[in-house]
């Protein structure tokens, strides 16, 4: 072995391992709050009161502070109300992101970048800047709520379902997504599917919808847990206590003078549950879709 030869292994084995190095404690800042978590969940008051700061709880059988949790508000309805405006979204979100990706990428008609780079333009602006434009659309929606056909007269779609699932339907991110990876796909696709009879519409059901799996995976991951932990919009949209979503009711938590530690963080464990199901269901296919909408024919 020459020395450029050794100097270009050392210099290899330096790389590799500044990089582990950044890797592990990057992996630390990720996992240090989520233990945190669990551990504050498994003490008591006088535990979390104390001027000398422990991690450990006395007892990891001590499930005082999920009872006390779960008895302080209705989370059966926080959780069906989550579970619901989750659901419903994520199924409406496929179908329009997948089938306007599909358009921009497939279809060649008038105006199309134009349109392109308009949803483009999406991304660019902040939810919170147009919260109060979308908060009067779903408080004049016409025949809703007492509303009249003009919106006039009543709240509209303010405090129900609607105002939390329509909204989010579609989004810049995710036809982007699906534009960039129904890209990927070579030209003779459509070729074969024309000779075969089909028209737009049987061949992205027959031919498209059944290769997406990885990137409806990858969407359903995103906008699942985006959805569930969604806390501003629900904050906004909803007064009733029947509408609350689970990350409202953690909020009951906080007092004016004094916040509950331990049942705050034992029912942030129990709320993520659900999405941790999600990205363990379909987290196989979520690199690849990610790394598939990336590529270039």
């Amino acid at each position: 072995m020459t020395l450029a030869d050794m100097g270009k292994k050392k210099k290899e084995t330096l790389v590799k391992g500044i990089s582990y190095a950044v890797l592990i404690i990057w992996v630390l800042i990720t996992l240090v709050p989520i233990i945190f978590t669990v551990l504050t969940a498994f003490k008591t008051d006088p535990e979390i009161s104390m001027a000398s700061f422990k991690w450990l709880p006395e007892s990891f059988g001590n499930i005082e502070s999920f009872r006390q949790a779960f008895a302080m508000g209705d989370w059966f309805q926080y959780f069906k109300n989550s579970l619901f405006i989750t659901a419903v979204t994520v199924v409406g979100s496929l179908i329009f992101n997948s089938m306007a990706g599909y358009a921009f990428a497939r279809l060649k008609f008038k105006g199309r970048e134009f349109l392109f780079m308009s949803v483009l333009l999406g991304m660019m602006v902040s939810p919170q800047s147009i919260i109060i434009p979308q908060y009067v659309m779903m408080r004049s929606a016409p025949l809703f709520g007492g509303n009249n056909i003009l919106g006039q007269g009543g709240t509209g779609l303010l405090d129900t379902y609607g105002s939390l699932i329509v909204p989010f339907l579609a989004g810049a991110f995710g036809i982007f997504l699906c534009r960039q990876f129904y890209s990927t796909f070579p030209t003779s696709l459509d070729d074969a599917a024309r000779i075969d009879g089909c028209g737009v519409i049987k061949t992205y059901f027959v031919i498209y919808l059944p290769l997406s799996k990885t990137i409806l995976a990858t969407l359903t991951i995103l906008k699942s847990v985006a959805t569930w932990n969604d806390f501003f919009y629900p904050l906004i949209m909803t007064q009733s206590e029947k509408m609350k979503t689970v990350q409202l009711g953690l909020q009951m938590f906080r007092g004016s003078s004094m916040t509950h530690y331990n049942y705050l963080m034992a029912a942030t464990i129990i709320t993520v549950i659900p999405m941790v199901i999600v990205y363990a269901c379909a987290q196989k296919y979520f690199v690849q879709g990610i790394v598939s909408s990336g590529m270039k024919n």
